[in-house]
């Protein structure tokens, strides 16, 4: 009986360690790949077609996130976000859109080139620019009325639109003859930096963009619009690893950081 037990012991004892022999490589094995998966970096290229008051912050975010990825290139097209829609839709390379609102965003939702759900990443508030020094004496949007000629983004660019709408809004009527189109709120910006123009409506962060080349005259909140940017990775893309790699480095804390240091305002809270 004695030796019946102490056969069972042994057996037990062998059968333990062959169990611990197996499962130890085992375990290594999945933690060696946990470990590379892990410290996968994203690699490849992408084009990323952002709205052209992005430009600045998504650069310098395509600097960071190439250091941290170091297989990985980001080719930026900058431009109005009608003119990028347009782009879209017409078969231009792209991976990833990044409007600066959502109407543009949804036309390539329901031509089927983006087919997921976009996410709201950052906002934008409006402010008057004029001439260093500020020689016409604006004091706010109602001074727009008489201060000479104005400078507006066209009326199917986001900025162009957001501006119809707070003027509006807000009572405030340009004479039609007083007012000079840019083709995105870049060139509305320029032509007050330049002097063409004596006064304009852009976005805060194009202000802020532009340092010394022009004057900002704050618009109260009450009476602005909040400009709301989505984004989403274009369903054809040939590269969707990296595509969504770069959206959710947008979403991420480092990212929103960012893009509030470049004067961006978090998205409301619905």
């Amino acid at each position: 009986m004695r030796k019946h037990l102490r056969l069972i012991g042994a057996l037990t004892v062998v059968i333990a360690l062959f169990v611990t022999a197996t499962a130890e490589p085992a375990l290594a094995r999945a933690n060696t790949a946990a470990a590379k998966t892990k410290t996968a970096k994203l690699s490849g290229s992408i084009t990323v077609s952002a709205a052209a008051s992005l430009t600045e912050v998504f650069t310098q975010m395509g600097k960071d996130f190439q250091k941290k990825n170091k297989g990985a290139n980001i080719t930026f097209n900058f431009a109005a976000s009608s003119a990028l829609a347009a782009q879209i839709q017409g078969g231009a390379p792209a991976d990833v859109f990044a409007s600066a609102d959502g109407g543009n965003l949804q036309k390539v939702v329901t031509t089927g080139q983006v087919t997921v759900t976009p996410t709201d990443f950052t906002a934008n508030l409006l402010t008057i620019v004029v001439k260093p020094g500020n020689p016409k004496g604006v004091k706010s949007l109602a001074d727009l009325a008489k201060v000479g000629v104005v400078s507006l983004c066209a009326a199917a660019v986001p900025c162009g639109k957001y501006a119809t709408q707070m003027l509006t809004q807000d009572g405030v009527t340009i004479p039609t003859d007083k007012i000079t189109l840019g083709q995105d709120v870049k060139a509305t910006l320029t032509a007050v930096a330049t002097g063409d123009a004596d006064a304009g409506l852009v976005y805060a962060t194009d202000a802020k963009s532009a340092g010394k080349t022009v004057a900002q005259i704050k618009i109260p909140a009450s009476l602005n619009i909040l400009a709301i940017y989505p984004i989403a990775p274009i369903a054809a893309s040939q590269n969707t690893a990296l595509a969504k790699g770069w959206v959710d480095y947008v979403l991420s804390p480092v990212g929103q950081k960012t893009l509030a240091k470049f004067g961006f305002l978090p998205v409301p809270v619905t």
